[in-house]
Parts: C-alpha cells; structure tokens; sequence
C-alpha cells in the first residue's frame, strides 16, 4: 500500500518538506521513495504541488497521511470519497473523581458565637445551665 506522507529536510529548527508517495510500512526517511509530488515550507506557507500526479496516486489508493490531507484539502484537490478525515482528539484526565473541580464542596462552618467580654453575661449563661 502506498502512502503520501511530508519527508522532513532542511537544517536544524528550520524544516522544510517534501510531499513524497512512498510505500506504507517503510520509515519517511528510509529514502525509497516512488515519487516526490511536491515541496512545502511551513515558515512561508509556501507550497508547490503537482496536482495531477497526486490524483492519480489518490486515484490508484494512495492514502494521504493526515497533515497532508489538510495541505491537499485547502489547496483544491479533491479527496477521494473512502478516505476519512481524523477528528481532534479530546483528553480527558485519567483519574477525574480525584481532581480538586469533582470533589464535594465543603459546607462552610457557622461562626461560632462571638465571645462575650462581660462579667455579667458570663455570669448570666452561668446561671441559665
């Protein structure tokens, strides 16, 4: 099965790549590749792209990495219908009942009653008990 994947080349933090149709099981860098169908250049946004031989590859069963589908998509080349788009991934915690957000509130204490300075409140509630 043959993939069109992006192939990193360019010098260190700044990368440019090739769009390349190579087979699936083989590593993007692996260098045996069956055909180079376009340049992209993420600091530019520039991208050169034969349109044709990518239909043909899509065509013949080719499947697009996902990056590359996005790239192809936005550039006006129809995707064949059996491919499907990825969805964004949604994280979720791995223990959610122990985040702080999930735990039952704490109901707040009353105040206790306020100190009363007096003797003879003292002596009062004293008295009363």
């Amino acid at each position: 099965m043959l993939a069109i994947r992006m192939q990193r080349n360019g010098r260190s933090h700044y990368p440019t790549y090739r769009i390349v149709v190579q087979e699936a099981q083989r590593h993007p860098l692996s260098g045996r590749v069956v055909a180079e169908v376009g340049n992209y250049n993420p600091a530019t946004k520039a991208l050169t792209l034969d349109k044709k031989l990518v239909e043909k590859y899509l065509s013949n069963g080719a499947q697009p990495s996902s990056r590359v589908a996005f790239i192809l998509k936005k550039n006006g080349v129809k995707l064949p219908k059996w491919y499907k788009e990825v969805s964004a991934k949604k994280a979720s915690p791995k223990h959610a009942d122990k985040l702080r957000k999930n735990q039952p509130k704490e109901e707040p204490t009353p105040a206790e009653e306020p100190v009363v300075e007096n003797a003879e409140a003292q002596a009062a509630e004293n008295t009363e008990a």
